[in-house]
């Protein structure tokens, strides 16, 4: 390796660039702007005003976040259900006259006051959601509307009735130490405010009803045809919120005592600007709890800090709105452009020269066109068959683009049926002792399968890489599997970074993405026991009882490791420098393996992987149908000897009947040739192979 190429590699190795790509993928970094605002906001006002971090001003400061922050949060539920609720201002106003009503002049118990305020909340929802999500109005202009009616309503029943409301206190202790008590040295409010920001936390990101709302607000009409009742979500999501307005105006009766004629009057304000500037979409589908809070208090500080500094009320209306200006801003141009800035910063190739190519000039590597006259199963039936596996009853099994695990039957294959749906994409496959079949779903995990057609998941989730930025503990792509002598299952993932329809995105990084994985059935256990591969694929147990063998495909080598035998845990090269890329490995009744190479190596493709910097401007620059990618229209199957020796090959050079092969299985002298964009099977003949090996048996032994 020259000190140029040295360089390079080492430059890819100690920067590691997809860690930025990484870091932008994180849900957390929607909250580093509401969060950088909020530390900047403490910043500033906390050198100029007096007193800013004395208990009693953090005191009030909490009570207030207790009452603005459950404003916010129920605006916060109708905004990432889509919708938009600008009447929480005159339903706060409505709450507050009603608490005051009934625990001051008419003397009720703080649970029966509590009661009949949430129910006049939930009325005023009600009136928005039928509204909005059962009548399917405009949100914006309907919520307008109920302002004005709710507004109006306070200001005809307050005049009346504020006489009596100053002229009578509460007969309630507890009424009195919800508003003013302490526990633990935070106000009572402020405690009650955590526990349900806690509560509604969980809901979110972990409840049904969570997922139906981010659901509702992504995407209204994919969420119709998900089965989920569109309607009666976003009604509840203004009942919800206007209750939550309705137990803030609790809080704030309880607290001040009394009311005034301009009570509520520019909180829709206030509450818009924190639920926009805490991350808050406005289009839906995207917010949370921590988000909302955190603009709550910037909000609380900035409008307070004002206050304290004489600043003219007129001059904090304005900033709060040029505050909300930007938010909207940001919120619109974060949301449109975060797609174009993770991909053009997400794939970050790194350096990785091939071994040059086995010479296919003449010996064993020779092309040549054994795979021309092949026979033909399932012409355009089989849909995506990525792999295939024989039973002991002579049985074949592939999987379909569609989910489905299909079923053919002997002796010539012609008939066929739907032995599970599993959904996803099923990959490799494998058969236990019992009869059950393991098998790799890209986007799901490793499941299993019983005789029966039975279907149950055995894992999607391994131990987390310490040093890995992103949650790489979810299975993206498993990919093909094994079982060991003891039962184990040893499979791949052939990228953690990617989903399944971006495999060329791995390709152009060549990074190592990839790792092997081991579940033990009986400790149902899973663990990663190699990692750093580039894009494993094809695995296989090996006839010495001690190793496995797999294949990277982007590196162009085959590997071993050793889960037994004095070499345990580790992992040494059998095959470099491959002439394409290898997918599936297989057992061959002779002892030795099958190996497909899905794919040829390209000299433009090699000479790029030398090239990080190119790779990395084609990917920002140009679009996807126009990278260089590896050539998939010539398919190949090698057969390799326990000691990486390559014996034979079958090609079909013009890709007339497979142009990708990604799997073969020999079964009773012919062998079976399967591409995941094959709409086909191919069967060839092996006339010295044993007519009646099957490779089941050579697992668990022949049945008896």
């Amino acid at each position: 390796m020259s000190l140029s190429e040295s360089v390079v590699r080492w430059r890819y190795r100690f920067l590691p660039d997809h860690v930025v790509g990484e870091v932008l993928n994180k849900k957390w970094v929607d909250s580093a702007i509401p969060f950088i605002a909020l530390v900047l906001v403490i910043a500033i006002f906390g050198s100029i005003v007096p007193r800013f971090f004395e208990l009693g001003t953090l005191a009030n400061l909490s009570q207030q976040v207790a009452e603005l922050g459950l404003v916010v949060l129920g605006l916060s539920i109708v905004m990432i259900s889509g919708g938009i609720d600008l009447s929480v201002g005159s339903t706060f106003a409505l709450a507050v006259t009603t608490a005051l009503y009934v625990m001051n002049v008419e003397g009720m118990s703080l649970g029966a006051g509590l009661a009949v305020t949430l129910a006049v909340g939930a009325a005023c929802g009600a009136i928005n959601g039928l509204m909005v999500g059962v009548l399917r109005m405009r949100a914006f202009l309907t919520t307008l509307v109920t302002l004005i009616i709710y507004r109006s309503i306070f200001d005809m029943v307050f005049p009346d009735i504020s006489t009596d409301i100053v002229m009578n206190a509460p007969d309630s202790p507890a009424y009195e130490f919800l508003g003013i008590g302490q526990l633990w040295g935070f106000p009572a409010s402020f405690l009650l405010m955590v526990v349900i920001s806690l509560a509604l936390h969980v809901v979110l990101s972990r409840g049904r009803y969570g997922w139906r709302l981010l659901a509702v607000g992504g995407a209204r009409r994919s969420a119709h045809n998900a089965g989920i009742n569109v309607r009666w979500t976003v009604f509840s999501a203004y009942v919800l919120c206007s209750i939550f307005v309705a137990l803030a105006a609790y809080l704030f009766s309880a607290r001040i005592g009394s009311a005034a004629s301009d009570v509520g009057a520019g909180m829709e304000l206030q509450a818009l600007t924190a639920t926009v500037l805490g991350g808050i979409s406005l289009g839906g589908g995207r917010g949370s709890v921590a988000k909302a809070l955190m603009g709550t208090v910037f909000v609380l500080i900035l409008s307070n800090s004002l206050l304290a500094l004489a600043i003219p009320a007129t001059v904090n209306a304005l900033l709060l709105g040029l505050v909300l200006v930007a938010s909207v801003f940001l919120d619109v141009r974060w949301v449109k452009n975060r797609h174009k800035l993770l991909r053009a910063v997400y794939i970050s190739p790194t350096f990785n020269k091939l071994l040059p190519s086995i010479s296919t000039e003449d010996g064993p590597m020779k092309p040549n066109d054994r795979l021309r006259e092949v026979g033909v199963i399932g012409l355009g039936i089989m849909d995506g068959a990525e792999d295939v596996v024989f039973d002991r009853d002579d049985n074949l099994y592939t999987g379909s683009r569609h989910g489905d695990i299909l079923r053919w039957s002997p002796p010539d294959y012609t008939r066929h049926e739907v032995f599970a749906h599993i959904g996803g994409a099923p990959m490799g496959m494998v058969f236990d002792e019992a009869g059950n079949m393991a098998v790799c779903v890209g986007g799901m995990g490793l499941y299993q399968i019983s005789p029966q057609g039975e279907v149950s998941l055995l894992t999607a989730e391994t131990n987390r890489s310490w040093t890995s930025v992103a949650d790489d503990s979810v299975m993206k792509l498993a990919d093909d599997c094994d079982i060991l002598p003891d039962g184990r299952i040893i499979f791949s993932e052939a990228t953690v970074r990617f989903e399944m329809h971006d495999w060329y995105a791995d390709a152009l990084e060549s990074r190592g993405n990839g790792r092997l994985i081991c579940y033990d059935p009986k400790a149902r256990t899973t663990r990663t026991i190699v990692n750093d591969l580039v894009f494993p694929n094809g695995v296989c147990t090996s006839y010495d009882g001690e190793s496995v063998l797999f294949a990277e495909s982007w590196a162009c080598r085959i590997n071993r490791y050793y889960y037994a035998g004095p070499k345990k845990g580790t992992v040494e090269r059998v095959i470099e420098g491959l002439p394409g890329y290898p997918d599936n490995i297989n057992r061959a009744s002779d002892g030795n393996y099958w190996l497909a190479l899905m794919g040829s190596r390209t000299p433009a493709l090699d000479l790029s992987l030398e090239m990080p910097g190119f790779r990395r401007r084609m990917a920002r620059r140009v679009s996807e149908d126009a990278w260089l990618m590896p050539n998939l229209n010539t398919g190949c199957v090698l057969k390799f000897s326990e000691k990486g020796e390559i014996l034979e090959s079958y090609w079909d050079l013009g890709g007339q009947k497979h142009p990708m092969i990604t799997s073969m299985r020999e079964h009773k002298g012919v062998l079976y040739l399967c591409g995941i964009f094959n709409n086909r099977m191919g069967t060839l003949k092996l006339p010295d192979a044993d007519q009646n090996w099957c490779g089941v048996d050579t697992y668990w032994s022949k049945r008896t």
